[in-house]
């Protein structure tokens, strides 16, 4: 059996060994206790895991990154989910007066799923992916990265695989953790574009004059958009799908390509007959508008959120590093450095990185010396040279460059207002 083969049924084997040797909970609690930020921040966090056999406990809470390890590799969850940051102990929830117990604050979170293209993808649908299709989450981290940054002014976005179909995006700054349901709702529908269902056939419909947002969007999609929907997709090869093209253009510019494309074959040119007639029609109305072209680009490429995830403060999110039970492979972060060569198929699966764990080690000689550490130490100094002896370690750097970066800004901020206090 190949080294990197997943077989659902050896998980219950698998995940103790992945709790107890390779989580990186020294970084994971870091990430979520944001430097102290407030006293009770990370014990009012909720967790919830789901357990074999589908058994799904939410309000899980813990004080201290240690009490959430021994949990954690007490009752070995399939799936870990993050929620809110609430006003008293998750796990207490019951005992708190009726109305007092409130979600404060959470992470602005996205969630972008392959599922959500499938009247646009001609590769697969459903659950699965190829490389053709995971072009659609390129260009989504691209043009959200890229919003949220400039746009909104966000600096601490954690892009994350989900381990099967989609991507998740974490905006961790101070300033989003604190947004109101209204204020997440405002951005989520600012950066929706798609809409309707599958009745609806334009699901884009642009106005004069392109807002800049869009504008800078169409940037992105035009980098990928011939390579990946004309070459790729094929979207106007066959019958069905090039049909499918001319039901989002108007009936004369449909008349003229239908004629035009019995005598050409030739995909690529077949798209720049459908822009040079978009540009004839525009310039001589009157109305103005008309961005055909850019429409189909948008329709068939544009990220499509499920805005629900973003809008509540109370909404659960899979955690990273978690284990994806069907496919096997672990929830990591993306290195947006590296985006463009990012592959799925090479994220590495848990039994990939047990074995790799369990492979002859060169440091064996350390193990003496440890001892004289006192228990605590050596424990995380084991774990920490743990991961890095498997494929799980790269994924764990893109996190602790993400929490030196956070950890950077808030000192900056301290200082800030240190010297601001010595002012007055």
């Amino acid at each position: 059996m190949p080294i990197s083969d997943y077989d659902p049924a050896c998980l219950p084997d698998l995940l103790p060994l992945y709790y107890r040797k390779l989580f990186p909970f020294p970084q994971y609690y870091r990430w979520l206790s944001y430097g102290g930020v407030s006293k009770n921040y990370f014990q009012n966090r909720e967790f919830s895991f789901t357990l074999k056999d589908d058994i799904y406990v939410r309000y899980q809470s813990f004080s201290t990154q240690n009490e959430l390890e021994k949990e954690m590799q007490k009752t070995v969850p399939y799936k870990i989910d993050i929620g809110a940051v609430y006003s008293h102990r998750p796990s207490q929830h019951n005992t708190v007066k009726s109305g007092t117990f409130q979600a404060l604050e959470k992470e602005l979170v996205f969630d972008i799923d392959m599922t959500d293209y499938d009247d646009v993808r001609r590769c697969c649908s459903a659950a699965d992916i190829c490389s053709k299709c995971w072009t659609l989450m390129t260009i989504a981290i691209r043009i959200l990265d890229r919003a949220l940054r400039e746009d909104f002014g966000f600096q601490h976005l954690l892009w994350v695989y989900s381990g099967r179909r989609g991507v998740h995006c974490w905006v961790c700054d101070d300033a989003a953790r604190k947004l109101s349901v209204a204020a997440r709702s405002a951005v989520a529908e600012y950066l929706s574009l798609v809409k309707g269902g599958e009745e609806t056939v334009r699901k884009v419909v642009l106005s004069d004059p392109i807002h800049p947002f869009i504008s800078h969007s169409l940037t992105v999609m035009e980098r990928y958009f011939p390579q990946y929907a004309i070459v790729g997709q094929d979207i106007l090869g066959s019958t069905e799908s090039v049909d499918k093209v001319l039901s989002l253009l108007p009936e004369d510019i449909r008349k003229e390509l239908t004629s035009f494309n019995q005598n050409e074959k030739n995909p690529i040119k077949r798209w720049e007959r459908i822009c040079a007639l978009v540009d004839r029609k525009k310039s001589s109305s009157k109305k103005g508008g008309q961005y055909f072209d850019k429409e189909i680009m948008l329709q068939y490429c544009y990220p499509r959120l499920d805005v629900n995830v973003s809008k509540g403060v109370n909404h659960l999110l899979k955690s990273p590093f978690s284990v994806h039970p069907k496919t096997g492979r672990i929830s990591v972060p993306i290195d947006l450095k590296e985006l463009d060569t990012f592959d799925p198929f090479e994220v590495p699966t848990i039994s990939l990185i047990c074995e790799e764990l369990e492979k002859p080690r060169a440091d064996e000689g350390e193990e003496d010396e440890m001892k004289k550490e006192n228990e605590q130490d050596a424990g995380e100094r084991r774990r920490i040279r743990d991961y890095k002896r498997t494929s799980l370690a790269k994924y764990v750097k893109v996190l602790d460059r993400f929490l030196e970066a956070m950890a950077r800004s808030r000192k900056g901020e301290m200082l800030r207002k240190s010297d601001h206090q010595k002012e007055f």
